[in-house]
């Protein structure tokens, strides 16, 4: 007994950068610290790299890369499935759209026996719908889910054709070799629903013309109803359904008028590339990433290190700029645990596919290897208000 003590007042002494760390196994990725990551791995189509670093007090930041089947159905089709789910108001709505999104794909893509633009849809639909019931399960008791949503970024490999999915504003980028100069550029290929940007604004006042409020400018940010930055999202419910936003929701997110239509909207973008051989890489990667680099420093690190590790070595770019805009250490940085690190930067998730040009113009009826991969972090229980670990969860995932 005494000993356990003693390991449990060690734990709670040790330096925040060492408190969590465990090695786990090479196939489920990697915990160092508040850093997560999966150096190298094989999709259908070529490699990939992944990792996340942890800022908030329960990270935020999901994702998974799934690779193999995309239906229930061993005729196929085969392929790569991406997701970045970066939540806000806590961790239930990404975490939720982490264990049903892919499965509800799969299952539209049966339905179907083939992939599209309507299977990702529909998919969505069914996750957006699945978590508004469980809120509405869950809302006598636990009001404050009504507030909770996430960002949804997804991407489908499948027989030489990319989907793109999103909403809100996680980023998907692509590395396009340009055989005549040798240079690879950025192409942007995601929409992004965040009213700083006017395109969205304008969209906004255009959804609701009879509300001059729609988007107000907030401590120079500008926010939907002065609460939220992203347009469009899974969960946010109190945004959605007026029989949410009212008592007992914190009065911080309760708006004074009613609403007779939803002020969000869980419609995604999509879009359709054919990949050309000259096509090299993807990064996914949730907004902490982009807050730090622009598309083309992250295209340019990807292009100019190896690829193992790679998605480690973006994040520790973003980091580093991140402490210089503090005019701190990236050091000391490090060195500053989840909850008050959330003051510095977000939690960040990032993942990179490696395009084999080969093996991507394959037919979607050709079988790879089957990889399912997610991103980690430290979790702990959702009332834990001291960052100590236990004896217990020194060794947990």
């Amino acid at each position: 007994m005494l000993s356990r003590l003693i390991i449990f007042l060690r734990a709670c002494w040790l330096p925040s950068s060492d408190r969590y760390v465990h090695s786990g196994s090479e196939a489920a990725g990697r915990q160092d610290g508040l850093l997560w990551y999966k150096d190298t791995g094989q999709h259908m189509n070529g490699e990939f790299s992944m990792a996340v670093v942890q800022a908030n007090n329960l990270l935020e930041d999901q994702s998974q890369i799934e690779s193999g089947p995309l239906s229930t159905l061993d005729s196929g089709p085969y392929g790569t499935f991406v997701g970045i789910y970066d939540g806000h108001g806590g961790p239930e709505t990404s975490r939720y759209v982490n264990d049903h999104l892919f499965q509800h794909l799969k299952r539209f893509t049966s339905e179907q026996q083939s992939m599209s633009v309507d299977v990702i849809r529909k998919a969505y639909q069914a996750t957006e719908e699945g978590f508004l019931s469980l809120v509405t399960k869950q809302w006598p008791m636990k009001p404050q889910i009504a507030a909770v949503g996430s960002c949804c970024l997804v991407a489908v490999i499948c027989g030489g054709i990319l989907y793109i999915a999103n909403l809100g504003d996680s980023r998907a980028v692509l590395g396009r070799l340009v055989k005549a100069t040798g240079e690879v550029l950025a192409i942007q290929l995601s929409s992004e629903h965040n009213v700083a940007i006017e395109s969205v604004r304008q969209e906004m006042h255009s959804l609701h013309p009879d509300d001059s409020q729609i988007v107000v400018l907030k401590h120079n940010v500008w926010r939907v109803k002065g609460l939220i930055q992203i347009s469009r999202s899974i969960g946010d419910v109190y945004l959605k359904k007026a029989e949410f936003n009212r008592a007992p929701l914190y009065a911080k997110f309760r708006l004074r008028e009613p609403f007779k239509r939803p002020i969000l909207s869980s419609e995604p973008s999509i879009s359709v590339h054919e990949l050309q051989p000259h096509d090299q890489f993807l990064i996914f990667a949730s907004d902490g990433l982009w807050e730090h680099l622009s598309n083309q420093e992250a295209v340019d690190i990807v292009q100019n290190h190896p690829r193992n590790g790679i998605a480690r070595r973006l994040i520790k770019a973003a980091l580093q700029e991140a402490a210089k805009k503090r005019e701190m250490r990236y050091s000391d940085l490090k060195k500053i645990d989840r909850g008050v690190r959330r003051h510095f930067h977000d939690d960040i998730t990032v993942a990179v596919v490696f395009l084999d040009a080969n093996l991507v113009s394959r037919a979607s009826t050709v079988k790879g290897p089957s990889v399912s991969v997610r991103g980690g972090g430290i979790h702990l229980p959702a009332k834990t208000l001291v960052p100590c670990a236990t004896p217990m969860e020194l060794n947990s995932t």
